[in-house]
């Protein structure tokens, strides 16, 4: 079997995990099967080059760079040791090489007093780029031949929207030529999270970037299967920091999940799907700890059961805008003028509610965006085409996930039934076509106990079928 092995940062965070998950490798490698692994960077790091990239234009000084540099090569060096010592010297003059080139381009934004784009791309890229050498090491050092590839060299082409880019559909190409051919003889290594243009520029696939890495580099060899590899045995019903008997889905739908990952879930991001599901890949999320459970499944039609909803979650994190006037009602144009403002000022709307009298017009925003969002839509207000502009931050989105919910009469009354006997206010409901996801907004405060109703409604801790 072919599989494409993707490995989180906790899965990666010291020497004791990188010998759990060369282990892995190692059994499927004897069992015969051909793996290719994508790898992130260990756990905090990339979150430290962010900091610190973001903090150089205006800081006061560089004093932060080299205790930085000096940490990563503590941290880098002492996992290095401990999972492949036989390697210490070659991969620790790599990572250091690689320190130094890191070091410079940090006191190069300093001195520019600017971050651009393409800066901030490359920067972020080194957390991938320190450890995977690592990896590949300790592979070589269980006998088994390695090499390592950076995105670009693994093939991913990608738009040349930095921070955020999509791979190119030529990728499939490039990747089966570079890929492939080395699966028949090792297990090659591959660092998540980054790609190139075709000039060459590295560039980043944003959230999620290294599980986008792993569907795109999937997709690329004709994986059989792609592993997710992570720190949870699975897909939860809901996050068990809110329920605290939330229980591991053995099978999902690609739609449940890119729905799930959409709302918040901390699952795959809802682009990571989007390769495999175009290949028809068959998606396992499993626990690196853990690795004899059988995790959670994601398939194109998930396994039928009798259960309408399937899980939950919540995004406490957003703002609401609701935009009014008369002279929106039968005004062609209205939508298209709200949503091009709001394009033009980069703020992604996550869910849309109009009453039939086109008098109101709902929006839920991330939070970060609501301030600019409704001053663009000031605009608008201005120039006459709507009314008035008002907006909430004390809300949140609950979304109710499951395919079984299409074409099933009074799963809508069942979920908002149950919500008001609980005292829970909806303040604001939208459904897709679809049908596998029914959304609605409450106070931030209700966002926990409308979870936990509707979880026990549906009965989501118990094993057996609804």
């Amino acid at each position: 079997m072919r599989i494409l092995m993707k490995f989180g940062g906790t899965s990666v965070a010291d020497a004791q995990c990188i010998k759990r998950v060369v282990d892995i490798l190692e059994e499927h490698h004897k069992n015969g099967d051909e793996v290719a692994v994508v790898v992130s960077a260990q756990r905090g790091v990339t979150d430290q080059l962010i900091e610190i990239a973001s903090r150089l234009p205006t800081a006061k000084d560089d004093s932060a760079v080299e205790p930085l540099i000096q940490a990563l090569s503590k941290r880098h060096m002492i996992t290095l040791e401990g999972s492949a010592p036989d390697s210490v010297a070659e991969v620790g003059a790599e990572i250091e090489e690689k320190l130094i080139n890191l070091q410079n381009i940090l006191f190069a934004v300093y001195n520019l007093r600017e971050l651009t784009p393409r800066s901030k791309d490359y920067i972020i890229s080194f957390g991938e780029r320190l450890l995977a050498p690592i990896i590949g090491a300790a592979i070589r050092q269980r006998g088994i031949a390695s090499t390592v590839l950076d995105g670009c060299e693994a093939g991913i082409l990608t738009t040349p929207q930095h921070g955020e880019s999509t791979a190119l559909p030529e990728s499939d190409e490039r990747i089966q030529r570079r890929v492939s051919p080395l699966l028949k003889k090792e297990i090659p290594v591959i660092m998540g999270f980054m790609g190139c243009t075709r000039d060459g520029i590295i560039t980043t696939l944003g959230r999620s970037g290294s599980d986008y890495s792993a569907s795109i580099i999937g997709a690329g060899i004709d994986a059989d299967e792609i592993w997710i590899w992570t720190d949870v045995d699975g897909i939860m019903t809901c996050d068990p920091r809110v329920i605290n008997d939330a229980r591991v889905m053995p099978s999902l739908s690609f739609i449940e999940v890119m729905e799930l990952s959409y709302f918040g879930a901390k699952v795959m991001h809802p682009r990571s799907i989007d390769p495999a599901m175009r290949k028809n890949i068959l998606v396992r999320v499993k626990n690196t700890f853990n690795p004899s459970h059988p995790g959670t499944m994601i398939v194109r039609n998930g396994q039928r059961d009798n259960r309408v909803v399937k899980a939950l979650t919540y995004i406490d994190k957003v703002g609401a805008i609701n935009i009014n006037g008369a002279q929106m009602i039968g005004r062609p144009g209205v939508a298209k003028a709200i949503f091009t403002i709001l394009a033009a000022h980069e703020v992604n709307v996550m869910m849309i509610s109009q009453g039939s009298s086109e008098a109101n017009i709902s929006l839920i925003v991330d939070e970060t965006h609501l301030q600019g969002a409704v001053k663009a839509l000031g605009d608008l207000v201005k120039q006459g085409v709507v009314r008035e502009v008002s907006h909430n931050h004390d809300v949140c989105a609950v979304a109710v996930v499951g395919a079984g919910m299409a074409g099933a009469p009074g799963t809508g009354g069942r979920i908002f039934t149950a919500l008001g006997a609980a005292g829970v206010n909806v303040m604001m409901i939208s459904q897709g076509s679809s049908e596998a996801n029914i959304s609605f907004v409450v106070s931030q405060n209700d966002g926990p106990r409308a979870v936990r109703v509707l979880h026990d409604e549906f009965r989501l801790s118990e094993d057996r079928d609804e």
